[in-house]
């Protein structure tokens, strides 16, 4: 895979993968950005990265799957419907050689979304 260093962009980031993997990355960003319409785009930790109220979800690829950071809470709430991919304390691995589970990923987001929201009324309030 192209080095992440220096990459201004997501488009940027995408850019230097190979098409294919472009194709499932725009993918993941399409699907972030349906279920988080008010986040904003940014790199940070070198990779694509989903801001609303501080991070909510990264992406990054990988020489064989994408990488989806979606935190340790959210990988707890979506035990069940992960038992099919390699995870850990907070990252999801989706192998490039099968197809993204598009709706799992909208509903990861969602619930990102709504733990930032409540996070950041709960912030207001103190």
């Amino acid at each position: 895979m192209a080095s992440r260093a220096g990459h201004a962009t997501i488009d940027d980031y995408i850019a230097v993968h190979p098409a294919d993997v472009q194709l499932q990355l725009q993918q993941v960003r399409r699907t972030i950005q349906a279920a988080a319409p008010d986040a904003t785009e940014a790199i940070s930790y070198r990779i694509p990265t989903f801001m609303l109220h501080g991070n909510l979800i990264h992406f990054a690829a990988f020489q064989h799957h994408i990488g989806l950071y979606p935190g340790t809470a959210a990988i707890g709430a979506f035990q069940d419907d992960l038992q099919g991919y390699r995870t850990s304390k907070g990252t999801i691995q989706l192998p490039l050689d099968r197809a993204l589970p598009l709706d799992l990923i909208d509903r990861i987001v969602r619930f990102r979304v709504d733990v930032a929201l409540r996070q950041a009324r709960a912030d207001r309030r103190s």
